[in-house]
């Protein structure tokens, strides 16, 4: 489990560009702790993964690489909120329009890599 949140808060930190300093600053956990967490040697209380996952914008489950919700951050799950609180007739317009841009996508993918 060390090793799972320390690479999914080392890669989330890289892929922002950010320093353990900036990511201190932003979660208001200690640099020192942060270090720890990405060499492995401590794992973050409750507290400090929800500072760290709020500072990247991703769920508790993502940032411990658990859960149903372990790939989705915070933006997704909360637009997957908002559709499940639709109308039945509001859902299966907007299922048309996605099912629509997955086919597009799918196709533009399967032509690029030939």
């Amino acid at each position: 489990m060390n090793k799972i949140i320390a690479a999914i808060i080392t890669n989330l930190r890289k892929e922002r560009n950010w320093s353990q300093t900036d990511l201190s600053n932003q979660s208001s956990v200690s640099r020192e702790m942060i270090s720890k967490y990405e060499r492995g040697i401590a794992i973050p209380s409750v507290d400090a993964a929800k500072k760290i996952a709020d500072a990247f914008g991703v769920s508790l489950d993502y940032l411990v690489g658990e859960g149903i919700n372990s790939s989705f951050d915070k933006q997704t799950l909360k637009r997957l909120q908002e559709i499940q609180d639709m109308k039945p007739d509001f859902k299966v317009h907007l299922f048309s329009i996605i099912d629509s841009v997955i086919r597009d996508y799918k196709t533009q993918q399967a032509y690029s890599n030939q």
